[in-house]
């Protein structure tokens, strides 16, 4: 341990997708910030193997309430704060191609009209006007949302970064928090390779290493890592715009999607069944034939694009498939913020909002039915439908 005693306000736990965007909402607020991560810069994690999609579509309250923040923040970006974050409202859609799937979106539109969200069903022949390149036989329609979009995980990333600096948050990289001091039931410091942090809050923002982070202030939280593999393909004319899901499970994958770039790439990525959990980040043999037939399937003029390269990442999940968020109850001034389950980049803008409201305690009249969703303490019995 080196160096003196430093104070702050907060001390967050990771610089990625959640932890950075944190940072400015609290450094915006006017909180003292301190980031640290082990990685040498921003989200050098899960972060990086991100494809970019960010949506509110979801059939969770809390987490269209939050991804509808994302979006009014990522959507005005360059606007407000200058950084070109290649934000395109490019929308989502949900097909379906079985009675099952039809009948879960139509029923999802009643709690997604009720909370804000701009979503309709569409049969099939104004889906396929809408989505031209969609197989026709068997469609029965499906969802769009068109004020769901993308952007680049990387710039985006970094532009939070600048602007968190700006307004005075600090960040240590390449520095590994070894303990978490506490005293008569609270936080009171950070430690880390590099020095020791005096702090009243502690915000775990950790991703798949969220669990040993807790262990440190000896609290466990279910966040249990698995693999997911995304790749991207060669760039071709413009033919798509939505963000293209089918959620059907089928054998070796519980659902996949893809969207093009705006460089023509299309980039895609798929849910395996049963999940890979762990920590390997090493590309498989089994991914591009597993997912090309079921993009080909829905989408036959992709037959003849090459790919250009695969990769693999790491989703923090939990039982239920939502994000934990909020206080430990045993640890006064500890805060989760994990197990975004591969939703991170999509949920980190708007979450950090509700972040810093939490930590300041400044917290809106119905930010409590959020933070209730996302409990560190509930049930985890309910799964979303729209992981």
């Amino acid at each position: 341990m080196t160096g003196p005693a430093r104070n702050y306000d907060v001390v967050i736990i990771g610089a990625g997708s959640v932890g950075v965007p944190a940072a400015f909402s609290m450094a915006q607020a006017g909180l003292r910030v301190r980031v640290v991560d082990r990685y040498a810069s921003v989200g050098q994690g899960a972060n990086k193997a991100a494809i970019g999609g960010v949506r509110a579509t979801h059939s969770d309250i809390a987490k269209i309430r939050i991804g509808l923040k994302s979006i009014e923040i990522l959507s005005t970006w360059e606007e407000t704060w200058g950084h070109n974050i290649e934000w395109h409202s490019g929308g989502y859609t949900f097909v379906a191609y079985r009675e099952h799937e039809a009948q879960v979106l139509r029923d999802l539109l009643a709690v997604q009209h009720a909370h804000g969200l701009n979503i309709d069903w569409l049969e099939r022949d104004a889906l396929l006007a809408a989505v031209p390149a969609l197989r026709a036989d068997g469609l029965l329609g499906g969802t769009l949302s068109p004020e769901d979009g993308n952007a680049s995980p990387l710039l985006t990333l970094h532009a939070f970064y600048d602007q968190a600096r700006a307004f005075g948050a600090e960040f240590g990289f390449g520095e590994t928090v070894t303990g978490i001091e506490t005293d008569g039931g609270r936080v009171r410091a950070v430690r880390t390779d590099r020095g020791r942090y005096a702090t009243p809050v502690v915000v775990n923002a950790a991703g798949a290493h969220a669990r040993a982070v807790a262990g440190l202030a000896g609290l466990d939280v279910p966040v249990t890592p698995d693999s997911h593999e995304g790749g991207v393909t060669e760039p071709v004319a413009r033919f798509l715009e939505p963000m293209v899901v089918d959620t059907r499970p089928l054998p070796g994958s519980a659902n996949f999607y893809f969207y093009q770039h705006h460089t023509g790439q299309l980039v895609f990525c798929i849910t395996p069944d049963p999940p890979i959990v762990g920590t390997d980040r090493r590309e498989t043999s089994t991914f591009l034939p597993l997912v090309s037939r079921r993009m080909i399937d829905i989408m036959p003029r992709l037959r003849h694009i090459k790919v250009r390269r695969t990769w693999r990442g790491l989703y923090p999940m939990t039982p239920d498939g939502a994000p934990i968020v909020g206080w430990a109850r045993e640890i006064e001034g500890f805060a989760h913020a994990a197990g975004m389950c591969g939703q991170g980049f999509m949920l980190g803008p708007g979450l950090g909002t509700f972040l810093a409201r939490l930590v300041s305690g400044d917290l809106a009249p119905d930010d409590a039915a959020v933070f209730d969703q996302l409990s560190p303490y509930r049930s985890f019995a309910a799964a979303e439908q729209l992981r």
